[in-house]
């Protein structure tokens, strides 16, 4: 849902909501003139699409580029914009029926991307998931590019210009370890969050930060929308790549990606797991041993009984010994 300003609503409206519908009380009915009103606007498709166009300088043509459309709301619209500036658009997975959304495809499952992408000789393939808030980028070798990679090359790029207002970007705790050395080195300042796009927007409303996302591919470009949007984050992309007439694995290089090992351990109390005595002198011999190389980020799931490990560093190997450890750990505090 979005508010009056198109915003995602607040945590605390979401709960006040979700009280009124679960709970036992009577709901007050609103009658006649306060009852709200639909207002369909058929040629919404059409406004989105010009807007989306009138966002890119220049053309795509000479481009070939594949859309992963994860048989969802990018079917219609993705590979119609790009082919308007002139792109050469090859589309997969563009045939919903209502039930094969992010079926195997999608940002969320990007192999028949990648493997497509080299089979054509493309430039680059583009992923979005089902509603198409979301992009993920395969470059013309096959290789992922994720969306910290496309945050670095988009707010370098946007630095160049001049463009970076405050000259800071918003991550979330998950974005890779690459990703602050590659801003680091630009000068460019990264502010962290909680996960969750809303909380990354809610920072750059604060900081007045401009781009901001996660590395799944939720980018909020806040010129452009103020949530996130696939296309206008593959136009970002794609407004790079015509600008410098590099190929996005170059792009993309411009970010060294750490290894990242995650796990997921379900438990019956969270809070419990995470104040016990074992559980913190493990977190904090793993930190200890990755002190200076990487780091080991430990929290509870927003949505599930879960805690979520991940550890981060340039040994793959040490990474997941690590992980297996704290594994045992929290599941034996549990």
């Amino acid at each position: 849902f979005l508010g009056p300003q198109g915003l995602k609503l607040p945590d605390e409206v979401e709960e006040e909501i979700e009280a009124l519908v679960f709970g036992d009380g009577e709901l007050a009915y609103p009658t006649g003139a306060q009852i709200g009103r639909i207002h369909d606007v058929a040629e919404s498709r059409d406004l989105y699409c010009s807007y989306a166009k009138s966002l890119f300088r220049g053309s795509l043509q000479g481009l070939k580029i594949v859309v992963d459309c994860s048989n969802g709301a990018a079917t219609a619209i993705t590979p119609r914009v790009l082919a308007e500036l002139g792109a050469e658009v090859v589309t997969i997975f563009a045939e919903p029926n209502g039930v094969n959304i992010n079926e195997g495809c999608g940002s969320t499952h990007p192999e028949a991307l990648q493997q497509r992408v080299v089979e054509e000789k493309a430039h680059l393939g583009l992923a979005h998931d089902g509603d198409a808030d979301r992009l993920l980028a395969v470059d013309e070798k096959g290789n992922l590019v994720d969306g910290d990679q496309i945050m670095v090359i988009t707010a370098l790029a946007h630095k160049a210009l001049g463009k970076l207002e405050q000259n800071k970007i918003v991550v979330t705790v998950m974005s890779n370890l690459g990703l602050h050395q590659a801003m680091a080195k630009a000068g460019i300042e990264v502010l962290e969050t909680k996960v969750g796009d809303r909380y990354v927007l809610e920072k750059m409303l604060e900081t007045g930060a401009v781009i901001g996302g996660e590395q799944s591919g939720h980018i909020i470009y806040l010129r452009q929308n103020n949530t996130g949007d696939g296309l206008i984050t593959a136009l970002n992309l794609l407004q790079v790549m015509v600008d410098t007439q590099k190929p996005l694995s170059e792009l993309a290089a411009q970010m060294e990606r750490y290894p990242q090992v995650m796990a997921n351990v379900t438990v019956t109390d969270k809070e419990k797991v995470l104040q016990s005595p074992q559980v913190q002198d493990a977190v904090a011999a793993a930190r200890e041993q990755l002190k200076g190389r990487g780091r080991i980020l430990v929290r509870p799931s927003g949505t599930e009984p879960k805690i979520r490990l991940m550890a981060e560093g340039p040994d793959e190997g040490e990474l997941r010994r690590l992980i297996d450890e704290l594994a045992r750990v929290v599941k034996e505090a549990d």
